[in-house]
């Protein structure tokens, strides 16, 4: 046995409580977590539980298995998806849920070409002032499912007239190939009670609801909307389905 395999199997003790296997049909997810995660929320501190999972085409039942293949995965080239629990998610009768896609321009730089820097931050501050919930950070989610670099095609394609529907398919993708399964099947793993969903999108309802999860409501999050990002908004609602606020002059987002 070498250093490094001994080292993995002292990390085992450590890290086995802190492992979740969730099994799908074909393959599991590995939920890690809770880890406990200071966050800055408009200059004040909240604690919250962070959990990262990982798919994977086999299940392990030894999670020694998993920790030895770490190093020989290549992860740090894949995106993994986390969540982010606030209160006592799992007990709570009434808990908020986000399902946020990752974006990369409005999330880390701040893009007002879309809004999604700022449901990211208002989600959280709606679950910490609610008292509990979740915020699903979901990182195959960039562009509506198209990755990184096909956005930034589709970027100069809406520079040049096209709107996100046409800049999507003008590059052989659909409007939006987001998909929702994994992160139901945590969310499964961590709470059974019904949750309300943070989000304008009908699609997003939609896949809850088809998976089993008990829904007790929607609340709209909707904001921070400029002459940088109205035309993208207005095509949410035209184009993608978005549900439109009623008796408001201004038009929603998610």
């Amino acid at each position: 046995m070498n250093d490094i395999q001994l080292v993995s199997k002292e990390a085992l003790p450590v890290l086995k409580d802190k492992i979740k296997l969730i099994k799908k049909d074909e393959g599991a997810i590995y939920l890690v977590g809770p880890i406990r995660l200071p966050v800055n929320l408009y200059g004040e501190t909240f604690i919250f539980q962070w959990y990262c999972w990982l798919n994977s085409n086999q299940e392990h039942e030894d999670f020694q298995q998993i920790i030895d293949n770490l190093s020989s995965a290549n992860l740090a080239e894949y995106q993994q998806s986390s969540v982010l629990v606030y209160g006592d998610f799992e007990n709570d009768e009434d808990a908020l849920i986000r399902m946020h896609s990752i974006c990369h321009t409005g999330d880390i730089f701040g893009s007002k070409r879309c809004d999604c820097g700022f449901q990211l931050k208002q989600s959280m501050q709606m679950i910490v002032d609610h008292g509990s919930g979740a915020l699903f950070y979901l990182a195959n989610h960039e562009g509506r499912g198209i990755g990184l670099f096909s956005k930034a095609m589709a970027y100069i394609l809406q520079e040049n007239g096209y709107d996100t529907v046409e800049a999507n398919e003008s590059l052989g993708f659909v409007d939006d190939s987001r998909n929702y399964d994994d992160a139901i099947q945590v969310l499964k793993a961590l709470r059974s009670k019904p949750v309300t969903l943070l989000t304008n999108n009908p699609k997003k309802l939609t896949a809850l609801i088809d998976a089993g999860m008990p829904i007790s409501g929607r609340t709209p999050l909707w904001g921070d909307i400029s002459e940088f990002n109205e035309a993208y908004l207005q095509t949410k609602i035209k184009r993608s389905g978005h549900l439109e606020i009623e008796n408001e002059g201004t038009c929603p987002n998610d």
